[in-house]
């Protein structure tokens, strides 16, 4: 492999893709222990101002860097990511790594946990050489990544605004350069709100494509994980080390995509529904006008895009409930003084869960749903694929005290996003723009369940005709000198 000194004319190791990573790799451009150390460098200079890390396994990432060089010298690869700097979310399991959940009431040294999830599981087979941990809200709960923990993380874009969440530190990291992939969760748009407020490509793939375990039972079968990266190949690429049964899971699929292997641009001659309200939301005037830019552009490419609505009303009712009586058993299953501990907010929110009574909760998130998902099938026997924002808006304040008043809860900025969690159906976030404000703009294209190559390949279809560019490296640089700069003057 090179050394550091031969590769320091070539372009910048932390802005490459995975793709562009492994292919590097496997030509003996540079190797693994130089792309974690670059990465680690980036972290540490980072960081600081935008709070995406809550755990960083320096001496495991560089040892797991150093047995992934020795393989590519014997030529003799582990997987699809060997050597690619990967980041979790804290809530996911990892052997020997602690877990916070973003609360308090995890002990002040959480015990390492003595497993991998199926997720980490299958990237460490893969070679994935694993970072730390990325920083979400307390359990995970909200559209922002704050937590009584860790405080508040930032978006690189612009460090006043969020990163959204929950999944918030992953795409934080991965907008910044701190690492070209995150693993996220998504139980209502967690994976695909960062992505679109950080200018990410990101993945909620059919639900149980990749397995988890322990579940997130309290949330019911609506919380799917998934991968954000900077580009769509590399979401297809993550997705496919990651998917497949895993026996600790018996809502696992049994499918195993090769989503990466069978990537192609494919949008020509495919039947899409375009909507852009869903009949119910409300979007920002600039918003729409890139995202109906986007549609036109994707219309020339041969497309058949016809504007409809899919046909049924807000599911805010149903998301609702499945979330405030999961919260109420998440809290009330802690101790009184644990829940002194909580987000005041979170364990309002928490609590409201308990006024639910049973048949309310089977007639609204059960029988209710049940008539959505079966709306969705028999809409996608004739429209192949669904396009719609993915979000009504930029990305908000990171204080959230000064969201905007006409969004009096962060549910109110995924109305795109929620649906598709109770139908379990796959939904990749786009970057498609850039709006006035200076933050980016994404659009979300859905598919039929399993039918998660048709929207990957739609995906990158949309990617190449639109060229979105990732935030540059040296404008992530001079955003958190400034933030840091005047948080010290503020200080004074």
């Amino acid at each position: 492999m090179k050394t550091k000194a031969d590769v320091s004319m070539t372009a910048d190791l932390t802005t490459m893709t995975a793709t562009e990573l492994v292919a590097g790799y496997r030509a003996r451009k540079f190797s693994p222990v130089e792309v974690v150390r670059e990465t680690l460098e980036n972290i540490e200079a980072l960081n600081p101002a935008l709070n995406a890390f809550v755990y960083l396994d320096v001496d495991g990432a560089l040892a797991a860097a150093c047995e992934s060089e020795a393989r590519w010298e014997r030529g003799e690869p582990a997987g699809l990511l060997d050597g690619v700097p990967t980041t979790m979310k804290d809530l996911t399991f990892v052997k020997g790594w602690p877990r916070y959940g973003g609360s308090n009431t995890a002990p002040a040294v959480p015990a390492p946990d003595t497993f991998d999830g199926p997720p980490a599981a299958r990237l460490r087979e893969s070679g994935a050489v694993l970072l730390g941990k990325t920083a979400q809200p307390e359990f995970a709960w909200k559209g922002l990544t704050d937590s009584p923990r860790f405080g508040i993380t930032r978006n690189p874009w612009d460090l006043t605004r969020t990163p959204g969440g929950s999944s918030g530190g992953a795409a934080a990291g991965v907008a910044a350069y701190l690492g070209p992939l995150a693993l996220g969760t998504d139980g209502s748009g967690s994976v695909r709100i960062p992505a679109a407020f950080c200018g990410l490509a990101g993945l909620k793939p059919t639900y149980g494509l990749i397995a988890q375990h322990p579940r997130a039972t309290h949330m019911g079968d609506i919380v799917h994980t998934g991968p954000i990266a900077r580009s769509v190949a590399d979401v297809a690429l993550m997705t496919q080390v990651m998917a497949g049964a895993d026996i600790r899971d018996w809502t696992a699929s049994p499918l195993r995509l090769r989503c990466y292997d069978e990537l192609k641009p494919a949008i020509v001659g495919r039947r899409i529904a375009y909507s852009p309200t869903m009949g119910f939301a409300t979007v920002d005037p600039h918003i729409a006008r890139i995202v109906r830019k986007a549609i036109d552009r994707l219309s020339d490419l041969g497309a058949i895009i016809e504007e409809v609505d899919p046909g049924f009303d807000d599911t805010r009712d149903i998301i609702d409930m499945i979330y405030k009586a999961g919260a109420a058993c998440t809290a009330y299953s802690m101790s009184e003084e644990e829940r002194a501990k909580m987000d005041p907010k979170y364990l309002a929110f928490a609590t409201s869960g308990l006024e639910f009574a049973a048949t309310d909760y089977v007639a609204i998130a059960k029988i209710k749903r049940d008539a959505l998902c079966a709306r969705m099938v028999e809409f996608h026997q004739t429209y192949d694929l669904l396009i719609t924002p993915q979000l009504g808006l930029t990305a908000v304040p990171a204080d959230e005290t000064l969201s905007p008043p006409f969004y009096s809860h962060w549910f109110d900025w995924a109305p795109f996003c929620y649906p598709f969690n109770l139908t379990q159906q796959p939904a990749a976030t786009v970057p498609c723009g850039v709006a006035p404000d200076g933050l980016p703009v994404a659009l979300q294209i859905v598919g039929p369940k399993y039918a998660d190559q048709s929207v990957l390949n739609a995906a990158l279809a949309a990617e190449q005709v639109l060229g979105f560019q990732s935030l540059d490296k040296a404008k992530v640089a001079d955003n958190c000198s400034a933030f840091i700069k005047e948080q010290t003057c503020h200080a004074h």
